[in-house]
């Protein structure tokens, strides 16, 4: 007979995917009110897709070799027999959106932009989830290297209104159909003089896809990597002239930038311009934006060439990264007012009387389930309410309200129907954010 088995505590999150619970809430909603206004700026327009997309809109778009098609995709049969997957990234789902739609008759460019969870099976670590969550800007039909220096503009502006600092540009060109193929021979005749000293995943890609082994993290394969033939040594006259235009525009915008010769990115649609944001902190911080151009994605999913150019970033990365910049980065703006109540007939007159307060956009708190006017007190001392309005039965039958100042104590009756206009006319007095106590990392909250 099987032993009995254990019976579990309780159920769980999936390994690697986790609940985005209300602290963490206030960051996803300062991130994505900061995107929505950099991107109605700049005349971007909201675009969401599915979750689930066909398996071969990725195998086809992003690479058979990369690492996120052969390891890192959630793929699964249906039981009409479509192979489907969750998706991985964002830029192939608008493409298949874009063209699906005929936006590529629309007047160009085209502007959009999302933000959304993504899903890949790999191992969870600090800043990396199975399902994770990404905000990207793609432009669609402009060739034009400005496009690729604002595409960086409009990261960085973002990342600089989320108060991160000391941010580093990183950026290369990866040639194009042109002139990379001559490169990737060039590289692989080095590489392979040196397979002995190349990890396993290395040596692989060289056989698959040679500029991936730029990628690797191993101490071995990085002194090999130092001393490989860089692309930008070997770009054609177009890309040569496409990157020199977009370094120009980085210098007219002032923006810091570093020239990584190593850069590819790990997504093979990627051609000419590509580039990584960072924080200073050396090669172990992760990148919390990426992105480049990808003009051959439209025709590898089945069109014509439309040029195209975008990046995107990592919500829960730029989430770390303010977190460690400053604890107190958000506290949650709380009421300044709380409505006490006390017996069933105040109470009925108190849900009345909140719903004034809505009605005239004045925030209040309240606890109408509690009856001890003590712990209602408590109550709103530790969300750090300046004023309590206490409602009991004898008030009610009076017309009035009490009105108590949560700091001296002091307190004063007025008629109740004139309360809402009292309270507009005090909160003027109030300096803002002075009741704003509770931290998102207080899980007291609770």
């Amino acid at each position: 007979m099987d032993p009995k088995p254990k019976r579990k505590k309780g159920y769980q999150s999936p390994t690697g995917m986790h609940d985005i619970l209300p602290p963490e809430q206030r960051y996803f909603q300062k991130i994505y009110g900061t995107c929505e206004n950099i991107a109605n700026f700049y005349g971007f327009q909201k675009i969401e897709t599915p979750i689930l997309e066909e398996a071969e809109l990725f195998s086809k778009g992003i690479g058979l070799s990369t690492d996120i098609v052969e390891k890192q995709m959630y793929v699964f049969r249906t039981k009409g027999g479509d192979w489907l997957a969750l998706r991985p990234e964002g830029t192939a789902p608008v493409v298949r959106a874009f063209l699906e739609h005929g936006m590529q008759n629309l007047p160009q460019p085209v502007k959009l932009w999302y933000f959304g969870p993504f899903f890949r099976y790999e191992h969870p670590q600090a800043g990396r989830f199975r399902q994770f969550h990404q905000f990207g800007f793609e432009v669609f039909g402009e060739q034009s290297a400005v496009i690729d220096a604002q595409i960086v503009q409009i990261f960085y502006n973002i990342l600089k209104d989320l108060r991160l600092k000391k941010l580093i540009v990183e950026v290369n060109s990866i040639g194009d159909s042109q002139c990379r193929p001559y490169y990737k021979k060039l590289l692989v005749s080095y590489l392979k003089y040196r397979l002995d000293s190349l990890c396993s995943n290395c040596k692989r890609r060289v056989r698959e896809n040679p500029l991936r082994t730029f990628d690797c993290k191993e101490e071995k394969c990085q002194r090999i990597k130092a001393q490989a033939p860089q692309i930008i040594d070997h770009l054609c006259e177009e890309c040569h002239n496409h990157f020199r235009e977009f370094l120009e525009f980085l210098d007219e915008l002032d923006l810091p930038y570093s020239l990584n010769p190593y850069l590819v990115r790990g997504l093979d649609y990627y051609t000419k311009t590509v580039f990584e944001i960072l924080e200073e902190g050396g090669p172990s911080k992760p990148a919390l934006v990426g992105g480049g151009r990808f003009d051959n994605l439209c025709k590898v999913l089945g069109r014509e060439v439309i040029p195209a150019c975008g990046g995107a970033a990592g919500i829960e990365r730029i989430i770390e990264a303010m977190r460690a910049k400053d604890k107190k980065y958000l506290k949650y703006p709380l009421p300044k007012i709380f409505l006490a109540q006390l017996g069933n007939l105040a109470k009925r007159k108190s849900i009345k009387l909140f719903e004034d307060f809505r009605q005239n956009k004045i925030p209040v708190a309240e606890s109408f389930g509690r009856d001890s006017l003590k712990t209602q007190l408590t109550t709103a001392d530790r969300i750090g309410a300046q004023i309590t309005l206490i409602l009991g039965q004898k008030e009610v039958l009076e017309g009035t309200i009490i009105i108590r100042d949560m700091k001296t104590g002091r307190q004063e009756t007025i008629k109740l129907e004139k309360v809402v206009k009292e309270m507009k006319k005090r909160l003027k007095k109030i300096k803002p954010g002075t009741n704003s106590r509770i931290n998102p990392n207080d899980t007291n909250i609770y």
